[in-house]
Formats: C-alpha cells, sequence, structure tokens
C-alpha cells in the first residue's frame, strides 16, 4: 500500500482529482482509522456474548422478561418526507416565482421551496439576489460543490476560468448576473432528472425576467438543452443564436468552462465564440 508521504505533488492532485469526481466533497476525520482492527475489536467481543447465549436461553421466563424490560425501547424511526407529485411541485414553483417582483424576493422564495428534493440534500440555494451592473445574464448547469458550500454561483476553478474567458474580451464577469438553471447541487454532482429541472425552470425563467438582460449566456450541454428544448449537442450548438424568455431575450450557447478543462484543445473554440460574442455586443451598441 502506497502512502501519501510517498506522492508527489501532481499524484496527489490526481488523486484529490479522483476523490471529486467519485462525490466525495469532505474529509469528516482529521486522523485516519484503522478499520479492519475495529472489525477485529468487535468481533472479539462478540465471541464472548455468543458463549455465553446458552447461558441465556436457561434463564427461566420471569427472568428473561425482566431483563427485557430493563431494556431502553427503541427510537422512533422518523417517518419519509413524502414526495410530492411533479406537476404539483411545478404548479408551486410557478406560483412562488410569478409572485416575486425582485430577485431579492426570488431568491427568498427559492430558499423556501419546498417541493424540490434537491433542496433537502443541498447546504444552499445558489442563486443571485441581485442583478449584475453590466446587462448580460450567464447560466451554468447546476451548482459545484464549492458552489454548495459558499452559496455563490461560479465560486469554484470554473468561475476562475470564466472570468479570465470574458476578460479577454474586455468584460469583468464580476459585473454581469450569474447563476444556474437548477439552485440545488444535486447528490454527488449528478445530472438534474427531467422532473427536477422541471420542478426548477420557473425560477431560471422568472430570473431572466427580473433581471432583464440584453444578452444571456448559456453554458454547456445541459444548459442550453434546458433553454432550448434541442438533444443537439453543445459542440453543435455553441455559437449558436436564439430567443429565450418573455418577452424575448436574446440567448447564445457556449462551451462551459469543465469542457476546456477536459479538453484544452477547444479552448480556440471558445475563443471564436467569445470573440463572435464581443461582437454581436457591439452591433447592439452601435
Amino acid at each position: 500500500m502506497i502512502e501519501v508521504s510517498q506522492l508527489n505533488a501532481g499524484e496527489l492532485a490526481a488523486l484529490l482529482h479522483f476523490h471529486a469526481d467519485a462525490g466525495v466533497e469532505f474529509l469528516l476525520e482529521d486522523e485516519g482509522i484503522d478499520r479492519f482492527a475495529e472489525f477485529a475489536a468487535s468481533a472479539a467481543i462478540r465471541v464472548p456474548a455468543q458463549t455465553a447465549a446458552p447461558q441465556e436461553r436457561a434463564q427461566r421466563p420471569s427472568e428473561r422478561q425482566s431483563a427485557a424490560a430493563a431494556k431502553p425501547a427503541p427510537r422512533p424511526v422518523s417517518a419519509t418526507a413524502v414526495a410530492i407529485p411533479g406537476e404539483e411541485a411545478i404548479e408551486m414553483a410557478r406560483r412562488a416565482a410569478e409572485a416575486a417582483t425582485n430577485l431579492a424576493e426570488l431568491k427568498q422564495a427559492i430558499d423556501s421551496f419546498e417541493g424540490c428534493n434537491l433542496r433537502a440534500s443541498a447546504r444552499n440555494s445558489v442563486f443571485p439576489s441581485e442583478a449584475g451592473a453590466l446587462p448580460i445574464l450567464v447560466f451554468g448547469a447546476t451548482p459545484s460543490a464549492e458552489d454548495d458550500r459558499e452559496g455563490i454561483p461560479f465560486s469554484s476553478a470554473h468561475g476562475e476560468l470564466l472570468a479570465k474567458m470574458f476578460g479577454a474580451i474586455g468584460i469583468d464577469v464580476a459585473q454581469t448576473t450569474l447563476a444556474h438553471t437548477v439552485p440545488w447541487r444535486p447528490p454527488g454532482g449528478r445530472p438534474p432528472t427531467p422532473a427536477e429541472a422541471e420542478i426548477c425552470r420557473p425560477f431560471a425563467m422568472r430570473l431572466i425576467a427580473l433581471a432583464k438582460p440584453r444578452f444571456v449566456v448559456m453554458l454547456g450541454n445541459f444548459t442550453t438543452r434546458f433553454f432550448t428544448g434541442s438533444t443537439e449537442a453543445i459542440h453543435a450548438l455553441r455559437g449558436q443564436w436564439f430567443e429565450i424568455g418573455t418577452p424575448p431575450t436574446q440567448a447564445v450557447a457556449m462551451l462551459h468552462p469543465q469542457d476546456l478543462m477536459t479538453a484544452p484543445l477547444s479552448k480556440r473554440l471558445a475563443w471564436a465564440d467569445l470573440l463572435a460574442f464581443e461582437q454581436r455586443m457591439k452591433q447592439a451598441n452601435a
């Protein structure tokens, strides 16, 4: 077995990435625990108990009844939360979203919403409470582990790369409005189910209506399909413009920062899309 102390920096980074991809988000113990030793100790305790079993069976009924009465009653098992049917949950989300008159109220509605099971497993609702100074709304798919922990969209390495991407064309991403189509991180970072996505849709559409952006940037496969209904992959949709929301807002599909991390050769495609986006903004402002 290789000790951690024997790994170099690159191997340690690879190991951390492996655990992150597997859904491990936190180390709950400061020191390692030898589970094999724990099991051996537990087995050693069980052996004397088994040898004492015949003597216990030889007890008179009255003695067994007294022993049973002395044992504490088991704790009641908490009832499992009843799932709200999909159509009813979508309607609940629609009513909650439409009642919000600004982004702060919309975030509050999301924080208190109980119609989506993702809210129960997430630490925070990751959603903007106010719009940025620039009329650009950037949507990712779902919060990362860091986003979930901080309650802030794009607070991980994805956000750092996103800032560099937009900074290359002179846009301060901190002045845009950053959000996710689904405001709660699914367990282990799995993709949202179609039902979960539909429950979250009213909140995303209401965000567009309240933020009133001039442009929406849809990052990655899930986000672009979420808003356009297309089944094509992002490499087929990137650079294309759509109209989404009511009233219609111009939206462009782009590669997600994760796409660039996974395939660095895609950076040239992202750069071409950013230049086209810059040109589109200049034409709109002319």
